[in-house]
């Protein structure tokens, strides 16, 4: 997404988010190709992103919003995968992706091995 303000950016990543959080009453989803059209829940990231509080890392993680939501949903290349080291029953999943002006970027999923769900975590540009 194009802005350099971030609430420039955060209008239209809501904008985005909007619908999707409207298909639903319980929590906004998109599905993956990647997990076998698996549900990933999108609304972790959002506390994970005002958890910060640096307005400028805020902005420089939501210009990739809108192209993480479409890696997850089409990308069937395979995630570096860990297991989380803070809590055992979890895996941290990384996806890499390049947006339309070549710039890398990052989403990172976690998945609960216990029920399986699986939430969207962050999203990062290579440094």
């Amino acid at each position: 997404m194009a802005g350099t303000d971030f609430h420039e950016v955060c209008k239209k990543a809501e904008r985005i988010y909007k619908p999707i959080k409207n298909r639903t009453k319980r929590k906004p989803y998109v599905r993956s190709a990647y997990f076998k059209k698996d549900k990933i829940f999108i609304n972790l990231f959002w506390q994970h992103l005002f958890d910060k509080k640096n307005w400028r890392d805020r902005t420089r993680r939501l210009k990739y919003f809108n192209c993480a939501l479409e890696l997850i949903r089409h990308s069937k290349f395979e995630p570096k995968s860990k297991e989380n080291p803070n809590k055992k029953s979890e895996i941290l999943h990384r996806f890499a992706g390049v947006t339309c002006d070549n710039d890398l970027f990052f989403v990172q999923i976690k998945e609960d091995k216990k029920i399986g769900h699986k939430w969207l975590m962050s999203i990062f540009p290579d440094q």
